[in-house]
């Protein structure tokens, strides 16, 4: 028959004429990395370890007592109150040494300057009133309490008694009416006496070094 060929070569036409499809390209293979060892933890840092604040001379210097708004004539009594409790102080706490003299020393003070001391006293008590009305004997008994306490100390004792010694005897020196002018001049250097280092190595506070635990942390693979 005629039209067999005719249909084969009909067809081989439409199968060349179709447009190829290209085959996917092949994704370029790549090698996988290692997975990445953890990194290892770092150490804690130490713990700060503070060191405590330990004051000129020691633990124990004890603190002065703060008058509230004094005026002129309170600011000396209280110098001239001062000086009779360290000297009252010393007389106590000072005997170990006979050339210091302390005892005596404190009595002839009481017996020279007994006016100025008497006027002293009083000044302070109407400081008290001024500042605290009702209870000025009161506050003036634990103010007078306070300012003895505050001479009385271990770590600094023998500066606190050679101080004590060389003001004593410098105000047994001085003329009646002029003990006011003396201790507000004077009583600072009993009172710096109290900042001293201890002479005494067992009296002398050393802050130990901080003991610190170090913390073990296993390294990880």
């Amino acid at each position: 028959m005629l039209f067999r060929p005719l249909v084969l070569a009909i067809a081989a036409v439409g199968i060349a004429a179709a447009p190829a499809v290209a085959a996917p390209a092949k994704k370029p293979t790549t090698k996988a990395k290692p997975a990445a060892k953890p990194a290892a933890k770092a150490k804690p840092a130490a713990p700060a370890v503070e060191e405590p604040r330990v004051p000129p001379g020691g633990f124990m210097v004890p603190k002065e007592v703060v008058l509230k708004n004094p005026t002129p004539a309170e600011r000396e009594a209280n110098a001239v109150w001062n000086i009779r409790a360290a000297l009252n102080v010393a007389a106590l706490q000072c005997q170990f040494s006979p050339f210091l003299r302390t005892v005596k020393t404190y009595n002839s003070f009481l017996q020279a300057h007994s006016e100025e001391l008497s006027r002293a006293q009083a000044t302070m008590v109407d400081h008290f009133k001024r500042t605290g009305g009702a209870k000025a004997q009161t506050n003036f008994d634990m103010y007078t309490t306070r300012t003895y306490n505050s001479y009385s100390t271990l770590d600094a004792q023998y500066a606190f008694c050679e101080a004590a010694g060389i003001v004593g005897r410098r105000a047994l020196a001085v003329p009646k009416g002029k003990l006011g002018e003396t201790a507000l001049a004077h009583y600072p250097q009993i009172r710096a006496a109290l900042s001293y280092a201890a002479i005494s190595p067992a009296l002398t506070y050393i802050v130990p070094d901080p003991i610190v635990v170090p913390t073990l942390v296993p390294d990880v693979a």
